[in-house]
């Protein structure tokens, strides 16, 4: 024998499926506004977020990086320093820094036909550096390029050299990342050639994209891997306050104290990817409703804990299988605009719910009328059955 349903079951059956065609549709608005929804409850989310923490690098800003300064240290010239950053770079790989040296290098005509490239060891996040070995007129010898403290250490200066420091902190002051160079001696030392400094500008459009998001209601909060002078110059450019706290500030610290830092830094410098984890987890402790943006593999878990995980364009497939939402176009602005679209989707679910529920009340409301007044029984165990 069937068990009689419910009479509000038609009712609830097409509440569910008028919102889950309401997020579909809205599903393909976005996806033509380049942004890609992989699980449709995330367009709720999209909806109530109240803090964005945003990537630097390619989403605030261009992520076409320039030459800004060439600094070589005794010794050496312009043309030396560039000759050596020039032959510990690779064009085929499509590095931004190795991109940026090569056409700066070929405006200044540096002509590298009398060298010949016999080993060359790509950018190791581990050692931080890029290293090539070269075969030229004056015999064999080796050029790298990396981190200023990772050359530092390559030459036998330690980790820390006030000189290097001076001229590093001078350059984030204005922005700039520093890149050192080094190269062998005719004996094989190294020797510190000098530093190039780096400019990523940021995007035409990104201090008005975020002047939109704060109006909204969003708090763009800034995450890099930069230093944090380099953090507050750019967060100065775009109209974000320069409260910035490097990853040490909250890392090892209590829940407690961490939270407090991390609600009100206005960004995060010097932090790695697996610290985008910690970052949410502690604003969701808060009660805010988070999303965070990512591309690499080690963002896979912080996408996934975000509220909104948002991959950027030319993510890994992992950071796109964690994301919720996957962008096809760089710029903070398609994460606006997902975010704006968002909330014209929920207010349509809202005003259906709202129109839904007042419909049913209504129907109660006269159906209790006529059993109470008229002692009359609209809905009967035999018409139930029926439903």
């Amino acid at each position: 024998r069937r068990r009689p349903r419910s009479t509000l079951f038609p009712y609830t059956t097409l509440f569910r499926s008028v919102l889950s065609v309401t997020m579909a549709v809205g599903a393909v608005i976005l996806s033509r506004k380049e942004a890609i929804v992989s699980r449709l409850v995330a367009i709720e989310e999209m909806a109530g977020i109240d803090i964005l923490c945003s990537d630097k690098t390619g989403t605030i800003t261009q992520n076409a990086i320039k030459v800004a300064e060439l600094v070589p240290f005794e010794g050496f010239e312009e043309k030396d320093l560039l000759l050596s950053g020039l032959l510990s770079s690779r064009e085929e790989d499509q590095d931004p820094i190795d991109v940026a040296i090569i056409e700066k290098s070929r405006e200044e005509e540096i002509d590298v036909s009398g060298y010949n490239l016999t080993k060359f060891e790509p950018f190791d996040p581990v050692s931080k550096r890029a290293e090539a070995e070269v075969e030229g007129s004056e015999g064999r010898f080796k050029a790298a390029k990396g981190a200023p403290q990772a050359i530092l250490s390559l030459v036998g200066g330690g980790s820390e050299d006030p000189k290097v420091d001076e001229k590093v902190n001078a350059f984030a002051a204005k922005g700039y990342r520093a890149l050192g160079v080094a190269r062998t001696d005719p004996a094989g030392a190294w020797r510190y050639v000098g530093l190039i400094a780096l400019y990523d500008p940021p995007r035409e459009d990104s201090a008005e994209t975020i002047k939109t998001a704060q109006s909204m209601g969003v708090e763009v909060k800034m995450v890099t891997g930069d230093h944090v002078a380099i953090a507050r110059e750019i967060a100065n450019m775009v109209g974000l306050r320069t409260e910035i706290c490097p990853a040490s500030a909250f890392i090892d610290k209590p829940d407690e104290e961490a939270e407090q830092v991390i609600e009100n830094a206005d960004g995060f410098a010097q932090v790695f990817p697996e610290h985008k984890f910690r970052i949410v987890e502690l604003l969701q402790s808060k009660g805010h409703i988070v999303g965070m943006t990512g591309d690499g593999v080690n963002d896979a878990p912080a996408l996934k804990k975000a509220d909104a995980g948002i991959a950027v364009s030319g993510a890994t497939d992992a950071a796109k299988s964690a994301a919720a939402i996957v962008l096809t176009e760089p710029g903070l602005s398609v994460i606006i605009d997902a975010i704006k679209e968002s909330r014209r989707i929920f207010r349509r679910m809202n005003s259906y719910a709202i129109y839904r529920i007042s419909e049913t009340i209504r129907v109660l409301f006269f159906i209790t009328l006529s059993i109470v007044i008229f002692s009359f029984y609209p809905v009967t165990e035999i018409g139930r059955a029926h439903v």
